[in-house]
């Protein structure tokens, strides 16, 4: 009589053999232990062994097709001859596929395309899922019981919910029987009753077999860290060894990287220049793409290599979800490939306006770096953050930044102090007697800074009374002039002046105004209150000296005051 077991026995048989022979045959790694283990050497199979055994399976498989045919000529149930088909379709599958084996082996030669057959359609999301499925397959191991759980709890919510609605019913049912009526109507309502009874039988029983095996799964589990140790302990036992060697092809291909790096900055002139050719750049976007390369495609290689397909697919699942990130911003990394070879919107040697300031493109890399000469601040940028930005050549008598650190600034508020510091934030200055004051740099560059630090400028005005009006635009100017220019001289500032000048300036409503105008070199700066009021002062003595009257609207002496009385 047929027993299908009979069959699966015997091709598990015959596997084990092949994979036997597969196995003895080449050194293995031990996964229990870690260890490579040593193995008896075994005879191979001879090929004459192998088709004997292929002919015995096809014999048996005949004789199988003949019972089956002989049982669905006997058979009066169309369910099952229908069982029985299938039984013998598949038979009918296995002795085709024995049949077309034995023929390859005899052949010595895959003799497939002889035989005329259709080559299956290529399919893409079939080729894809193929790939992929060793990772789903573990992830569904992972999550087993507690996707068994779930269903557990929806079919007992499920049942809970419908056997009230079949009490209800049963409940009407033998209601309307109590009232009476027709045989008829008794007998269908009956029936109705015995079909309703059965039903809630059956939902009772699948209810308490749920709820038995949910209290089993909930009793057996362990806590969720508890779990996700054990699965993680022995995912790692289990793969330990090929992640270590991945993650050491990965170092290798990074360690080899920096080296021929190395080697190609030492070597190669254009590495070492300034600004670097296209050529030179362009060698160095190969070598930082091949190395991204080799270490995503190192990993796989041995995972392909050890045959384990769980991290293979965990790995074509990374990559996969790493391309569909990417998908979007493929365009953004274009622009920057454009900027590493120094041909896209910012080049090096050129001026870009970012964050408010001039910025000198020092180089470009994948970390840009950016100077300000004047403020002698720089910074370095990602690439990505040049992407947006577009420079201009210079030329060397472009402003970079109002002052450098240690130059003297007045403010448009009038707040005058030694820049102490800059930063990309903020400047601080120091005023006089040593307080500092800091701004943002924003309100700092909107304060308009006035630098002393080169040359400086102090323009006083001076006026003298109408009385002396002839006199106001000859004399008198070149007279205060040669009296401020010795006066210059005795106090020590005379190295520091670069001009002076005294001219009249205009006539007021109460006085004839002078000016006196002083160029003073940059090293001054810190004494620019100090020089302004001393041309005053000696702008008074000279008054004094020369009998020049000072109205009395400016609150000032005139020559008549040394004749008044002190007591008055």
């Amino acid at each position: 009589m047929y027993k299908q077991w009979t069959i699966g026995d015997f091709r598990r048989l015959l596997k084990l053999s092949l994979i036997c022979y597969l196995f003895f045959s080449s050194a293995a790694f031990s996964q229990s232990n870690g260890e490579i283990a040593a193995s008896e050497p075994v005879a191979a199979p001879t090929t004459s062994e192998t088709l004997a055994s292929f002919v015995s399976l096809q014999k048996q498989l005949q004789k199988d097709i003949l019972l089956i045919n002989k049982k669905i000529a006997a058979s009066q149930s169309d369910s099952e001859k229908a069982n029985l088909k299938e039984q013998l379709d598949k038979l009918k599958n296995d002795l085709s596929v024995t049949t077309r084996n034995f023929e390859n082996i005899a052949a010595g030669v895959d003799i497939t395309a002889l035989r005329g057959e259709a080559e299956e359609a290529f399919n893409l999301q079939k080729e894809v899922f193929s790939l992929v499925s060793p990772a789903i397959d573990e992830m569904k191991e992972m999550t087993a019981r507690v996707r068994q759980k779930s269903e557990l709890k929806k079919k007992i919510t499920y049942f809970e919910e419908r056997l009230p609605i079949i009490e209800e019913a049963l409940s009407n049912v033998d209601k309307l029987r109590e009232k009476g009526g027709t045989k008829s109507l008794l007998q269908s309502l009956k029936e109705t009753e015995d079909q309703w009874v059965k039903q809630r039988a059956f939902m009772q029983s699948e209810l308490q077999a749920a709820q038995l095996q949910l209290d089993k799964l909930t009793e057996s589990e362990t806590s969720i860290a508890e779990a996700s140790q054990s699965y993680l302990k022995s995912f790692f036992q289990k793969r330990g060894l090929y992640l270590t060697i991945a993650l050491l092809v990965v170092v290798s291909i990074v360690v080899l990287s920096r080296l021929s790096a190395s080697a190609m900055h030492r070597f190669i002139p254009g590495f070492r220049a300034k600004h670097r050719s296209f050529r030179v750049r362009l060698i160095e976007l190969l070598h930082r793409v091949f190395t991204a390369l080799f270490a995503i495609l190192g990993p796989m290689v041995v995972f392909y290599i050890v045959e384990d397909w769980v991290l293979f697919s965990l790995g074509i699942l990374l990559l996969f979800g790493i391309a569909w990130a990417l998908r979007q911003t493929i365009p953004r990394y274009w622009s920057q490939i454009q900027l590493f070879l120094n041909v896209g919107s910012v080049r090096e040697g050129e001026r870009i306006l970012m964050e408010g300031l001039p910025w000198l493109v020092q180089q470009i890399n994948v970390f840009s770096t950016l100077v300000n000469p004047v403020a002698g601040i720089s910074q370095r940028v990602p690439i990505d953050e040049l992407v947006d930005l577009k420079s201009r050549p210079c030329s060397p008598d472009e402003p970079w930044f109002p002052c450098g650190k240690g130059d003297w600034v007045i403010l448009n508020s009038g707040v005058r102090g030694k820049v102490a510091g800059i930063s990309h934030e903020m400047v601080q200055l120091i005023e006089r007697g040593g307080a500092r004051l800091t701004y943002q740099m924003g309100d700092f560059l909107a304060s308009s800074p006035r630098n002393l630090a080169v040359n400086f400028r102090i323009k006083e005005i001076i006026g003298i009374s109408y009385n002396l009006q002839h006199e106001s635009t000859t004399t008198i100017p070149a007279t205060l002039q040669d009296y401020l220019l010795k006066r210059i001289h005795e106090e020590g500032y005379g190295d520091q002046l670069l001009n002076l000048r005294v001219e009249f300036n205009a006539a007021n409503t109460s006085s004839l105004d002078i000016a006196v105008i002083a160029d003073f070199k940059g090293e001054l700066g810190d004494l620019y209150n100090r020089l302004r009021r001393a041309i005053q002062r000696w702008s008074v003595d000279a008054c004094s000296e020369y009998g020049w009257e000072i109205p009395f609207p400016q609150m000032t002496l005139h020559g008549a005051v040394a004749s008044l009385n002190p007591a008055d």
